[in-house]
């Protein structure tokens, strides 16, 4: 029997199945849907359709740096006991490495792995490992020299905020310094021209506000309004930022000391921007227990 694209699709969304495992399925089984599905949980394969709806705000960061060219890719699972899975992390690294030759996160889950996409090698780990996991994110930073940082490491390269830095100009040690203090900091953007120019007018609005109710002359208020809005720029964007390594200095400052310029950064952190769910640990213990 001829197994056509249509019937692939179908078993895929009936069982959350990677396209190769689906299409084996139909072709093992003569193109019966329902043989096909069974053959699928046989092979541990169809387990993940049932884990897809649950929340995966645990994980890992993985950073990678080869030459010129950095990747940081956010790789979640749903509890922080199998992010410490040395199963999982091997995943973590093998994708990490994949990422290098990748511009952009389509690009990475259509990218091969051991045989398989890498969206289909995660597919499979969920099979196995039976959480619910998902490559997120994939950031990637290309300069005359990249550094890297990694806290709270789990593993060798990867941890829960990855932080690449890109320079131009000879590294001499102030890259990681650097990173370390975008991890800390966490910046919004590498300079005032790089900020998403709604953030700067709703801070703008904010400051404005604040200062008319000083019942001040209208001239006052300005100067007002332009120091604090110099103030802001110093506390969210990186150059401006006093150097946590030396306070005295700007992150850019410092860079210029070592020799070098900061060309772009990238901080991953695990979880950021997902909304977790919340169940106490009764409700949890009585649905595992049926009641």
């Amino acid at each position: 029997m001829s197994i056509t694209a249509s019937m692939v699709k179908e078993l895929r969304d009936a069982s959350g199945a990677g396209m190769m495992d689906a299409k084996k399925a139909l072709v093992e089984t003569g193109g019966d849907m329902e043989a096909a599905v069974d053959w699928l949980r046989t092979k541990g394969l169809a387990k993940a359709a049932k884990k897809s709806g649950r929340t995966a705000a645990e994980g890992l960061v993985g950073v990678a740096v080869e030459g010129g060219v950095g990747v940081a890719v956010e790789v979640n699972s749903e509890t922080d006991f199998v992010a410490k899975n040395a199963e999982f992390q091997a995943m973590v690294a093998s994708i990490t490495k994949v990422a290098l030759s990748c511009k952009s996160i389509d690009e990475l889950l259509a990218a091969p792995l051991d045989g398989k996409t890498v969206a289909e090698t995660v597919t499979a780990k969920v099979a196995t490992i039976g959480e619910n996991m998902s490559v997120r994110r994939m950031t990637r930073v290309e300069a005359d020299s990249v550094a890297a940082y990694v806290h709270n490491a789990a593993a060798d390269g990867m941890g829960k905020i990855g932080v690449l830095v890109g320079l131009k100009g000879s590294d001499n040690g102030i890259g990681k310094q650097i990173a370390m203090h975008i991890a800390a900091s966490n910046p919004a953007s590498l300079s005032e021209a790089d900020l998403d120019p709604a953030l700067v007018e709703r801070e703008k609005q904010v400051l404005t506000d604040q200062a008319r109710e000083s019942g001040k002359p209208d001239a006052v208020i300005e100067k007002m309004i332009v120091g604090r809005m110099n103030k802001y720029f110093e506390e969210v964007t990186l150059l401006k930022q006093k150097f946590v390594m030396n306070p005295d200095l700007t992150v850019a400052a410092a860079a210029a000391d070592a020799g070098a310029e900061v060309a772009a950064f990238s901080r991953l952190e695990v979880g950021e921007g997902i909304e977790k769910e919340e169940e106490d640990f009764a409700a949890e213990v009585a649905k595992t227990m049926g009641g």
